[in-house]
This record gives C-alpha cells, sequence and structure tokens, in this order.
C-alpha cells in the first residue's frame, strides 16, 4: 500500500485503533473535497495497532474537539512537505454537538434547536455533563 506524503496539511496519528472512522466524521472531513488517507488497524510499537488519518490539505476546522474523543492521539501539521507544529490536544472545557444527551427528560430532547453542550466536570477522569440536565456523557 502507497500512501503519498502530504505538501499541507495535517496528520492525526496515534489514534485508538478503530476510532479513526469517528474522528472522520466529528470533524466534517466527509464534506472536504481533498485527499484524505485513513489508516486502520496500523501497526504500532508501543499500541499494538492504531488509526491514523492524513488530510492534503489546510483545515480551518475546530480540533479541540480531538481532545474529547482522545487526548492520547497527535496532531501534526505539515507545510511544505515538513511538519510545522506537532501536538497533544488537550480536554476542552466544553463540547459542543459532539454528543447527544441521553436523558429523555432532558430539555434537548423536546426543544430540537438547542444545542448539545457538554462541560468538563471531572478532569481527571474525563467526565463530560449535559448543561442542562447534569447527565454525564458516554
Amino acid at each position: 500500500m502507497k500512501v503519498d506524503e502530504i505538501k499541507n496539511g495535517i496528520v492525526i496519528d496515534h489514534i485508538k485503533a478503530g476510532q479513526g472512522m469517528d474522528i472522520y466524521h466529528f470533524l466534517g472531513l466527509d464534506k472536504l473535497d481533498c485527499n484524505i488517507a485513513i489508516i486502520k488497524n496500523a501497526y504500532s510499537k508501543t499500541m499494538t495497532r492504531k488509526d491514523i488519518i492524513k488530510v492534503d490539505t489546510s483545515l480551518n476546522v475546530d480540533l479541540s474537539v480531538l481532545g474529547y474523543i482522545d487526548p492520547d492521539l497527535t496532531v501534526n501539521i505539515i507545510e511544505n512537505g515538513k511538519i510545522v507544529k506537532k501536538f497533544h490536544p488537550e480536554l476542552p472545557y466544553e463540547v459542543i454537538d459532539v454528543v447527544k444527551c441521553k436523558n429523555p427528560r432532558c430539555i434537548t430532547s423536546t426543544e430540537q434547536e438547542l444545542s448539545h453542550i457538554f462541560r468538563l466536570t471531572d478532569k481527571e477522569n474525563r467526565v463530560y455533563r449535559c448543561i442542562y440536565c447534569e447527565t454525564k456523557a458516554k
């Protein structure tokens, strides 16, 4: 298998095996018209298996959601074929419309236009709760 190098774009590496497609959809990459490579179950010395996403274009997307999905992954920003920035996303204070509240009594289940907003309530255990009803995000 051959995946060409990226000139300008991002590489999301060290994704837990099986989560690559979730990240693909969360970031809205399915709506882009550019080259995107999703490598599933790639061999990794440290993780055994991992997923990798390569996007061959400069993105204007909010990467903070990645901290909610998996703060252990690595984001590489590529410019002119070289890594110019490499970081692990931090847990965001708030995530909006990333997960939906499962509480049938929550106002978001009856008021469809309301955004599903979850705030970080326990950083150590990565716990997010709905701002309307305090239901824990799964």
